[in-house]
């Protein structure tokens, strides 16, 4: 299966990569690298020895950026899908640049203003067996999902972008339709309407092994549990976060 169109990295945004650290260490069982790039604190969480996540400082965002989990499509060629985006409505936010010894990315948005990055690997002569995103592994990304004023037309824009393709959709009562999409044949998230959310964002989830002793974890050491937990097909767990420093996530888990 092509990398394209697959979430492929997943990056926290935080005021305190130190504190953020520690939090998600013990939640997720992650064990943190410096990623030896000069003059630029960028942390490596790593899952055995699968790398996971990025950590980076929040203040090398735009002024007024809140701290934020920040994913990533793989795509073929980063600067043609760059070129395209404000064509359909959305916006560049950093221009395609080379990443050294990893690849070349860039950050957009989509025409409701939920905000991305996209990443064009390096070539490599052997692709790691695991990658950050792995519905079958725990303290991996399993699922995406985008909160949008208009799941519809967000949902004609990635298809244009990725080749996403429109999957089933699920009645959520107050909570509105939760349209399902697939990549190449394989459901990969889902899209939502705003929720209560005060901007459009997209929303990592994270595989654990136990949902409630996650949310015991994290809210034993300053996390904030937002919604459920609620039981998905699967069966499953899901439930939304707030790491200490206000940066929303998920996590999802079997049922018991």
């Amino acid at each position: 299966m092509s990398f394209h169109g697959l979430p492929i990295w997943f990056e926290l945004s935080i005021s305190d990569p130190d504190a953020a650290q520690g939090f998600y260490s013990g939640l997720m069982g992650w064990d943190f690298v410096d990623s030896g790039m000069p003059d630029f604190d960028y942390r490596l969480g790593k899952m055995g020895a699968a790398m996971v996540a990025g950590v980076m400082p929040l203040a090398l965002s735009p002024p007024g950026t809140p701290p934020n989990w920040m994913i990533y499509i793989g795509v073929e060629d980063c600067d043609a899908v760059a070129a395209r985006v404000e064509g359909l409505g959305g916006k560049v936010w950093a221009d395609p640049a080379d990443i050294p010894g990893t690849g070349r990315f860039a950050v957009l948005g989509d025409p409701q203003g939920a905000v991305f990055g996209v990443l064009q690997p390096l070539p490599m002569e052997t692709p790691p067996e695991v990658g950050a995103y792995d519905q079958t592994l725990n303290g991996h990304a399993q699922w995406i999902e985008l909160m949008s004023p208009d799941p519809a037309a967000a949902m004609g824009f990635y298809a244009t972008l990725f080749g996403w393709t429109a999957d089933c959709a699920v009645e959520m009562g107050p909570m509105g339709t939760y349209h399902l999409f697939a990549n190449q044949g394989c459901q990969i998230g889902g899209m939502m309407g705003l929720a209560g959310a005060p901007v459009p964002y997209w929303l990592p989830y994270f595989g654990v092994a136990d949902v409630a002793a996650a949310l015991a974890q994290a809210s034993a050491t300053g996390g904030a549990l937002v919604i459920g937990p609620n039981e998905v097909p699967g069966p499953a767990l899901v439930a939304v976060l707030r790491d200490p420093q206000g940066a929303h996530f998920a996590v999802v888990g079997p049922k018991p």
